[in-house]
C-alpha cells in the first residue's frame, strides 16, 4: 500500500488549474498505466491506448505541468521515458462536491476505472490462459456485487475496515517471491430507492448471490 509521500493529495481549491487539466480521459488514463506497469515513452504508451503519439506526449507534457509525470530518464538519441510521481490520487469526496470542475473530475475519474477493470479483466484472463500466471490464483480471483443495506456510518466504517486489512496483507506479503500485483478496486455507491414500487428489498433480492 502507499505511504503518505507516495499519495498525490487534491483539493479543489489549492488544485483547480491540475483538476482541469486532469479531467480528460486519456490523461487519467495514461497516468493509471504509468502507475501499474512503471516507466514508459510516449511511442509504448500510444501502441497500447491505440492513440498517436504525438497525442501521447502531448498529454504527459500536460501531466508533466502539474507534477503529476516527471521525466523517468532522457538518454541522447533516444526517446524520453516518463514515470508517474505518485502511487495513488486521493481526495475528502465533500472537498470535491465544493465546485462544478472538482465534481467533473471525481464523476470522469470513476467511469475511467470502470474502463480500466475492464482491461484488467481480460489481461488476467489472458495471464491465466497462457499459463502467465499459475492455477493457484484461479480460486482466489473474482468479481463480487454485493448490496447490503448500510447507514452512511457503516459504509465508511466498512471501507476504512478494507483499506485497513489490505494494507496490513501488503505489508506481510512485501518480502513474498510469489506476491503479484493484484488490481483491487472497491465501490460504495449508496442507491435512493426506486418510485416506481419496487424498494430496495427487491433490488437487494435480485442482486443476492451475483458475482
Amino acid at each position: 500500500m502507499p505511504s503518505e509521500d507516495q499519495k498525490r493529495v487534491l483539493d479543489p481549491e489549492q488544485d483547480a488549474a491540475a483538476l482541469k487539466a486532469l479531467t480528460h480521459p486519456l490523461r487519467i488514463r495514461l497516468l493509471g498505466m504509468l502507475r501499474q506497469d512503471g516507466p514508459a515513452t510516449a511511442s509504448e504508451l500510444a501502441v497500447r491506448t491505440g492513440e498517436s503519439s504525438a497525442s501521447t506526449s502531448y498529454h504527459l507534457r500536460v501531466l508533466a505541468k502539474y507534477a503529476f509525470v516527471a521525466e523517468a530518464e532522457h538518454r541522447d538519441g533516444r526517446e524520453r521515458r516518463w514515470r508517474a510521481v505518485h502511487a495513488l490520487t486521493s481526495w475528502s469526496n465533500r472537498a470535491m462536491e465544493a465546485t462544478p470542475g472538482s465534481r467533473a473530475y471525481v464523476n470522469l475519474s470513476r467511469r475511467v476505472q470502470i474502463r480500466r477493470l475492464e482491461e484488467c479483466l481480460a489481461r488476467y484472463e489472458a495471464d491465466i490462459a497462457d499459463g502467465r500466471l499459475g492455477r493457484e490464483w484461479v480460486e482466489p480471483s473474482g468479481i463480487s456485487d454485493l448490496m447490503p443495506r448500510l447507514t452512511p456510518e457503516s459504509l465508511a466504517e466498512l471501507r476504512e475496515a478494507f483499506g485497513r486489512t489490505l494494507a496490513e496483507l501488503a505489508a506481510r506479503d512485501a518480502g513474498d517471491p510469489r506476491a503479484v500485483q493484484v488490481v483491487v478496486l472497491t465501490a460504495g455507491l449508496p442507491l435512493a430507492p426506486r418510485s416506481t414500487g419496487a424498494g430496495p428489498d427487491t433490488d437487494a433480492a435480485d442482486a443476492e448471490g451475483a458475482s
